[in-house]
């Protein structure tokens, strides 16, 4: 596996992007992964190269680099520590048009290297990234042939870009894996993804007795046998599309 860290620039700065991939091979197809909240770390650095493994090309931009943050480190569990409420406000500073700006960018980049297919795209976001994923779908739809939203937040809203509206703006095949206890997606919210996602190339899959976050190994939260489901629906995805 070839690992980097390239800084790419971008309409506002230079953002510090993991990349990695097969060292032989290629070009493989460009799957962006979009960070959750808690910032750019080992663990998500960790699943990227995974990710990479079955045959990708995985860019994993800090999405915070307009703040001048790369890494939060530890974070408290009490909701009112400083340090969440950073990490709040770094997520609050974040926009869709901001993000999708950032996309296009990485796969410009993307496009001067050798190893790397950006015509054939898959996306994934975690948490607040969730959205990030799938308005990639909808603003490269040419590019982005599967988009993968892991307990996504802000799902349905009363925006044109929410995600809950996606499937009428892309062809690529969506899906939504959401935890059953999520106080960021609750269930009134799942089902309007779902009525959303209704005779589309897409599918909705709440994981049961999981809670926000249980992908990730570090967290509390984790849950082995869903993280392992998740991993098999998401590279399942792209086996079907990224071809």
């Amino acid at each position: 596996m070839i690992d980097q860290q390239i800084a790419i620039p971008t309409k506002d700065g230079h953002t510090a992007t993991f990349i990695t991939h097969p060292e032989r091979g290629g070009p493989f197809p460009v799957v962006l992964f979009y960070m959750d909240a808690p910032a750019i770390r080992e663990e998500l650095r960790d699943m990227a190269r995974r990710l990479a493994t079955s045959g990708y090309y995985v860019m994993l931009p800090n999405l915070y680099y307009r703040s001048g943050v790369m890494e939060l480190g530890a974070l408290p569990a009490d909701p009112n520590a400083p340090e969440r409420k950073r990490m709040f406000a770094l997520m609050g500073s974040l926009t869709i048009p901001m993000i999708m700006d950032d996309t296009r960018a990485l796969l410009t980049y993307a496009e001067g290297q050798s190893a790397a297919n950006t015509k054939i795209v898959g996306t994934v976001g975690y948490c607040m990234s969730g959205r990030y994923a799938v308005n990639a779908a909808t603003h490269f739809p040419d590019r982005v042939k599967a988009a993968a939203s892991v307990y996504g937040t802000q799902l349905a809203t009363d925006q044109d870009d929410s995600p809950h509206l996606a499937a009428a703006k892309t062809k690529a095949e969506l899906y939504f894996a959401c935890a059953e206890t999520d106080i960021y997606a609750p269930t009134e919210i799942v089902e309007k993804v779902k009525k959303g996602m209704s005779g589309a190339k897409a599918e909705v899959e709440i994981y049961p007795g999981t809670h926000h976050g249980f992908a990730f190994p570090k967290r509390p939260v984790y849950d082995r046998d869903a993280a392992e489901r998740h991993w098999e629906r998401l590279l399942a995805l792209y086996r079907r599309n990224l071809v």
